[in-house]
């Protein structure tokens, strides 16, 4: 799964910080709750076949179903069987046999249904249940996580057909054990089972569920059944239906077939989205040894999904935020994701996690199949670019080094596993280990592990024995360290020199409470002219290393490989910094001797800016036109030719975006004229830096620009157009934030909710504050985003009543008290936020 994390906090002088990387994944913290060991869960009965048949009532958002379950004893004998059921009304149990039927007692109590079977049954016999039931998921209590916002399993989009913007849909979401909302199931990773779903939908709707479409009967009421039926065993949480009016295109591998459904208006960028998705299975069953185990691989997007995006076998499905035009594509895709749910019909759908606790075997591989897919489509610039963001996101979410175990027994809730350590951490864990051991022996244990528990569940151990068996070595220790232990190093680097001999000074400066750690390092000495290789082996707290050496170093490349899971402090030179940009030219250094120049802002550093205009990473170019100081007269002279082409034919539109706006900061009229152009330009990123750029050079330009500009272009560049209005908060703009808040999705929320918050401070009629406060608390409801907002934003109210109470006592007449109600607004909209 991947999960759109997306951190943000109201600073009160700007905006919300949103960072909508994959992650969809939480912080990483350490739980407070280590006193309960989270146990697999045993196995009594195994499931061997699910049938569903369902029906569904649109309008009380009801799910009618009959099931018939086949299960047996795993071990012991039993005469008693309990499944999971959430929410529901069940209406019949009984024992399906030759003759008939047999009723069976039961009890149904607290969303468990315990059976009393008709006798007691051996492991080497199968017996099957039938269940009638109603499933009532809107009437579900459940909490959901700040991974996955809700948990309800079941959802029906707009089923009264009253919204005219968003299509009318049914889709499921089983992670973690919400498939048992839908359908009574043993709703454990552990079990597996076959399945069989038919769906009885109005004629006018396509169906997608797991496996291969076996049947379709028109009925004589206007609707159609359609028959899914999955020969190969899964586990229930990978359980899916997806019902809407979806445009459906047709792709293959191998001759199976790789369909994609989406929403009509973007089945025409289908493959601009899709269209890498063959390539992407013949990468990995190639780099697996394992061909795709699967009969079909479908992908579907629908509205209002409750995270990122969930891997169901053979039918992943996709938040809308997949599904974009040719133009918005410009600007980005999610290709990221795509791979990471492919790579889940391995890790994760072939061989499942056993347990919560190992799900580092479905995330953390999924993550590390993002990487390895980058390097393979766009080299290996692209694939060290990708790990060392996952580096920076797990970094960004601790402190002191610490942080919770990676397969972890013990934790609050199951969905604290979803955080940066199953995913991002885990990934660059994994892909450490690719390093230490070699693609081959990495890729084959790999495949090991695979062939090995296919169809199974595994757990990190089944991944260290296969590993043991290709490569003959003990990796317990590896394991020990980063699977079974938690936290990071933080390793002190002073680097020196002294009679002849390179000297560097290594401490482990992470908290006391976490682990010394064993780190074999490849170190590079560029001295005399010539690049020296050498490995050392970092196993205490404090350690002392010399190397013989023709002259000074000019740079002493620590961890060339990059491989390092933790953090360096060093005392490197500006001139350490110049000569590594140049001539130790990885992604990781690269970027970090940009960032040193950037922070510096020392002068010497701005030739190197100038290089790094034509960095072949267009992050790094991006990066580079950020910390050029153009009130230097020589670095502004050979500068802005440059800028100026980049800003016209730059291919990354990220790149275009930030030269045009240093232009922009110039003040020069001379370049009001690339500002318009810009404003024509099909890149909404473009567009928008055209706007902000206007709004430098000709601020009344820029509105007037801006209300010419369709409101299809105004919500693509809405964070651009919500800060143009904080500068100009009239009344009449409440609609456009309004509009934002009731419609758009979390990304787009984030986009604007910290300028609307400005917006509403900054202007001054009180029946615009109440209006705005009820659009935002209505929109955190709506998308459940009180664990990102609520916080930040009681604070950001409290401040701003304060300070509107202090304007009120310096005004007078209508003024005051204007002031004085919208200070009780911002007042009692803080306490609210602070109460849930």
């Amino acid at each position: 799964m991947n999960k759109k994390f997306i951190a943000c906090g109201v600073i009160l002088a700007s905006a919300f910080l949103a960072n909508p990387t994959f992650a969809q994944e939480q912080a990483a913290e350490k739980s407070n709750n280590l006193s309960v060991y989270r146990a697999t869960a045993t196995k009594v009965n195994d499931l061997v076949h699910t049938k569903l048949d369902v029906s569904f009532d649109y309008a009380k958002r009801y799910l009618y179903g009959k099931e018939w379950v086949t299960l047996k004893p795993h071990f012991y004998p039993t005469d008693s069987l309990t499944l999971d059921a959430q929410g529901m009304d069940i209406k019949t149990v009984s024992l399906v046999g030759a003759k008939g039927n047999t009723p069976l007692k039961y009890v149904y109590n607290d969303n468990k249904l315990y059976i009393t079977l008709n006798k007691t049954y051996t492991n080497a016999e199968k017996y099957t249940v039938y269940i009638a039931y109603t499933a009532k998921p809107d009437e579900l209590k459940v909490k959901g996580s700040a991974a996955i916002t809700d948990a309800k399993g079941l959802y029906f989009i707009n089923p009264d057909g009253t919204d005219k913007n968003k299509p009318t849909q049914i889709w499921t979401q089983g992670e973690t054990e919400s498939s048992s909302a839908w359908f009574p199931t043993i709703d454990k990773p552990d079990q597996k089972t076959t399945q069989e779903i038919s769906m009885t939908v109005k004629s006018k709707y396509t169906t997608l569920s797991n496996g291969k479409l076996v049947s379709q009967k028109t009925n004589a009421d206007g609707t159609r059944t359609d028959t899914w039926k999955m020969d190969l065993p899964h586990s229930p949480y990978l359980f899916m239906m997806a019902i809407g009016e979806f445009k459906v295109t047709k792709d293959t591998y191998k001759g199976k077939e790789v369909n994609y459904y989406l929403e009509p208006k973007f089945a025409p960028y289908v493959k601009q989205i899709f269209g890498k998705t063959p390539d992407m299975i013949q990468f990995y069953s190639n780099i697996l040894g394992v061909d795709y185990p699967w009969n079909k691989y479908s992908q579907v997007v629908v509205r209002d999904y409750v995270s990122g995006a969930m891997e169901n076998t053979t039918a992943t499905l996709h938040g809308e935020q997949i599904q974009k035009t040719d133009r918005e594509l410009l600007d980005g895709n999610e290709e990221g994701t795509i791979a990471h749910e492919l790579f889940h019909q391995w890790f994760g759908d072939y061989v499942t996690a056993e347990s919560w606790s190992n799900l580092t075997m479905n995330e953390s591989f999924a993550t590390f199949g993002e990487i390895i897919w980058h390097g393979h489509d766009a080299g290996l610039d692209a694939e060290d670019k990708s790990r060392y963001e996952k580096l920076q996101s797990y970094l960004g979410s601790t402190k002191k080094g610490e942080s919770p175990v990676l397969a972890r027994f013990y934790y609050n809730d199951k969905e604290d596993m979803f955080d940066n350590v199953s995913y991002a951490k885990g990934s660059i864990i994994l892909y450490a280990l690719k390093n230490q051991m070699g693609d081959a022996a990495f890729y084959k244990s790999l495949n090991r592990y695979l062939t090995t528990n296919a169809f199974k569940n595994g757990e990190t151990h089944q991944l260290r024995l296969a590993m043991e068996d290709v490569t003959g070595k003990d990796w317990n220790p590896y394991f020990n360290q980063w699977y079974y232990n938690g936290g990071h190093p933080i390793l002190s680097i002073d680097y020196g020199y002294e009679n002849g001999k390179a000297i560097i000074k290594i401490k482990q400066a992470q908290d006391s409470s976490v682990q010394t750690f064993t780190l074999p390092v490849k170190i590079d000495i560029y001295a005399g002219g010539k690049k020296i290789r050498k490995e050392i082996l970092i196993n205490s707290r404090e350690q002392n290393f010399s190397f013989e050496v023709s002259a000074k170093p000019d740079l002493i490349d620590f961890d060339v490989d990059k491989i390092l899971v933790g953090e360096t402090n060093d005392n490197k030179t500006a001139e350490n910094y110049y000569f590594q940009y140049k001539n130790a030219p990885s992604y990781a250094n690269r970027i970090e001797a940009l960032q040193f120049i950037m922070q510096s802002k020392a002068s010497s550093g701005q030739q190197i800016l100038l290089e790094g205009l034509e960095d072949k990473s267009g992050d790094l170019r991006a990066l580079s036109i950020d910390g050029l100081n153009l009130e230097d007269a020589q670095i502004k002279a050979a500068a802005l030719p440059v800028l100026l082409q980049l800003a016209k034919s730059d291919k990354d539109t990220e790149v275009r975006s930030a030269a045009i706006l240093k232009l922009a900061e110039t003040g020069d009229q001379a370049y009001k004229s690339l500002m318009l152009e810009s404003l024509k330009d099909r890149s909404y990123k473009v567009l928008a830096a055209g706007i902000g750029g206007l709004a430098k050079l000709a601020p009344q330009e820029s509105l007037s620009a801006l209300s010419a500009l369709d409101e299809d272009t105004k919500e693509h560049i809405a964070p651009s157009v919500a800060s143009l209005y904080i500068s100009d908060p009239k009344d009449e703009h409440q609609a456009f934030y309004e509009n934002i808040m009731l419609n758009g999705d979390r990304n787009k929320i984030f986009g604007v909710i910290g300028q609307y918050f400005q917006y509403l401070r900054a202007n001054t009629n009180p029946a615009v504050t109440e209006k705005g406060i009820n659009n935002i608390s209505n929109a955190i409801e709506r998308l459940k985003l009180q664990t990102y907002l609520n916080k930040q934003l009681a604070g950001a109210y409290a401040a701003t009543a304060q300070g509107k109470a202090k304007q009120a006592a310096a005004a007078s007449g209508d003024a005051k008290a204007n002031l004085n109600k919208q200070a009780e607004l911002f007042k009692k909209a803080a306490v609210d936020l602070e109460k849930e």
